[in-house]
């Protein structure tokens, strides 16, 4: 597994620094936006270093899908109502101008009651 030594989310997810952690296994780590946009607000990250989701290669294909088939159940855990009633929202940001801060691929999974919603 790569990861890049100067990465905060290479080091977050090797537990050099602190995170409120949600999940974690092999390949994936998910853990509290330290700034939450909506009363759930995680973030999912492969542990592999990929900079950008364009950075991604046709090998990383399965974990990412990985990821997307994670994300459901994450979210119910962490207070999210499901189906049609509740719901939550899956975004990735990719490179400046699609507003991407720290470069190492991230999904920010994002739900919970409506009045977040300005």
């Amino acid at each position: 597994m790569t990861h890049d030594p100067n990465c905060l989310f290479c080091k977050i997810s090797q537990g050099l620094i602190p995170s409120a952690k949600v999940y974690e296994d092999d390949e994936i780590c998910a853990f509290k936006d330290i700034h939450p946009a909506a009363p759930v607000h995680f973030l999912m990250i492969p542990k592999k270093h990929i900079p950008m989701l364009e950075a991604a290669e046709a090998s990383d294909a399965p974990l990412l899908g990985r990821m997307m088939e994670l994300a459901p159940r994450l979210a119910k855990e962490q207070g999210c109502r499901p189906g049609k009633e509740g719901g939550f929202r899956v975004m990735v940001n990719n490179g400046v101008d699609g507003g991407q801060e720290v470069y190492h691929l991230h999904l920010h999974v994002m739900g919970g009651p409506r009045p977040w919603k300005k």
